[in-house]
């Protein structure tokens, strides 16, 4: 299977936060799965870390690059596909990212790896 990492989900695996359930680890873990973390998705972390929102144990340019090679994850790089699947979704989750998300899981057909309610609500793909 293919599946897509909400940013928040990333951050969790990478810095080993209790909040990641068991279930989620396994997923994420199984080699047989192919998992992908949108270029969106560092974008955010990097506003999140300047705003000390988000903290990481290095610098995060260079403790994301580390985690994606040591976890053999796929960087899904945003498209124009994706940027336009943006203006048709229905105006449930605001978030600008998360929404970008949403739109490569429905173009890439991925699975979002997600605790985000507001995500659920639309017509993806979702483990969590």
């Amino acid at each position: 299977m293919k599946y897509l990492l909400d940013t928040h989900i990333f951050v969790w695996w990478i810095t080993d936060n209790d909040r990641l359930k068991e279930n989620i680890r396994d997923k994420i873990s199984e080699k047989n799965n192919e998992i992908f973390l949108s270029s969106a998705s560092i974008w955010e972390i990097m506003i999140k870390s300047k705003l000390n929102k988000i903290q990481l144990p290095d610098y995060p340019g260079t403790f994301i690059k580390e985690q994606i090679a040591l976890n053999a994850i796929n960087i899904l790089n945003i498209t124009p596909e994706h940027a336009i699947e943006t203006y048709v979704l229905p105006e449930i989750h605001k978030d600008p990212f998360d929404r970008m998300l949403i739109a490569q899981s429905k173009v890439e057909n991925l699975t979002i790896i997600t605790t985000d309610s507001f995500i659920k609500k639309y017509d993806v793909k979702i483990f969590c």
